[in-house]
């Protein structure tokens, strides 16, 4: 899923796609990428792409992967 990261709190954030369409995620402690990189990633409004498994016990989905898009 491709966006820009909207809203961050700790590990958990929000992205937001082209169509305006925001998904929730919760960063799994497998990522390379600690929950203060999110912020950074949110101030600079810097295009990612998330990689997710489903969450079944949970509203939004756990990112597993995150990268920039050029």
């Amino acid at each position: 899923m491709v966006g820009v990261i909207s809203i961050v709190q700790e590990g958990r954030f929000q992205l937001t796609g082209d169509d305006g369409v925001s998904h929730l995620f919760t960063l799994s402690p497998s990522a390379a990428m600690e929950p203060a990189g999110l912020q950074t990633l949110q101030r600079a409004r810097s295009k990612v792409c998330v990689s997710y498994k489903a969450a079944p016990a949970m509203i939004g989905k756990t990112a597993v992967a995150l990268s920039l898009v050029r």
